[in-house]
C-alpha cells in the first residue's frame, strides 16, 4: 500500500490540513494519508501544546468517516523528541510492504536539510510537497523522491486558531464542527 504521513502537532487539526491531504490523496498515488501525532516536535517548543491524547481524539474524530485517512498515534510509543526518522523506521518494520512518503509545506522543505538523517528519509521514502507560505524555487529542490503537489495556498494555522479562541472568537469553518465540539466542551485553548 502506498501511504502518504502526515506528522504534525494538530494543535488543533483544521481544515487546512483535511484540505491538503485530499489532494495528496487525490492528485498522488497514493493510497490512504496517515494522520501521525507528534507528542514533541524537536523544532517546536509550545507551551500551549495539549496533551497528545488530546489532540489525537480531534484528529481522530476530523478524519472519521473518510476511509482514506486514518489517525496514527505511534510516536507515542517512541522516545522524545520525535525525529521523523524514528517514525519512519518503526512504520516500515510493523508495515515492510507499504511505501512511505512524507507530505510536508514549502515552508518545511526550506528547512529539511537540518532534520536528522534527512539524505536516508529523502533516499529511501520520499516527500509529497505542498506550498505553505515559502517563496521557494523549486529547481534548487530537484530530487527524484521530491514531488511538488499542485495546491491552493492555505492560509490557516493552528495558532490562529488558537488565538482566536483564547480571544473570545469563534473559529467555527477553521477547524471541523466535530472538533469545535470537543474544544468547546473541555475549554481547550482558554
Amino acid at each position: 500500500m502506498k501511504v502518504g504521513l502526515f506528522l504534525g502537532s494538530f494543535n488543533p487539526i483544521h481544515i487546512g490540513h483535511l484540505i491538503v491531504a485530499n489532494l495528496i490523496y487525490e492528485k498522488t498515488d497514493r493510497s490512504e494519508i496517515w494522520f501521525v501525532v507528534s507528542p514533541q516536535n524537536p523544532f517546536k517548543k509550545n507551551k500551549q501544546l495539549l496533551h497528545e491524547f488530546d489532540r489525537f481524539d480531534m484528529v481522530s474524530t476530523a478524519v472519521s468517516g473518510h476511509y482514506h485517512f486514518k489517525a496514527n498515534d505511534i510516536e507515542f510509543q517512541l522516545p522524545r523528541p520525535s525525529y521523523t526518522i524514528n517514525t519512519l523506521t518503526h512504520l516500515k518494520e510493523r508495515h515492510p510492504n507499504h511505501d512511505f512518503k512524507l507530505i510536508i509545506g514549502a515552508d518545511n522543505l526550506r528547512n529539511f536539510h537540518k532534520w536528522k538523517n534527512h539524505t536516508e528519509i529523502l533516499k529511501h521514502h520520499g516527500l509529497l510537497v505542498y506550498p505553505r507560505g515559502a517563496d521557494i524555487e523549486k529547481e534548487n529542490y530537484s530530487h527524484e523522491n521530491i514531488t511538488f503537489v499542485d495546491a491552493p495556498l492555505i492560509d490557516i494555522s493552528a495558532s490562529l486558531i488558537r488565538g482566536m479562541i483564547k480571544g473570545g472568537q469563534s473559529p467555527k469553518y477553521l477547524v471541523p464542527d466535530e472538533v469545535l465540539r470537543i474544544i468547546t466542551i473541555k475549554k481547550h485553548y482558554l
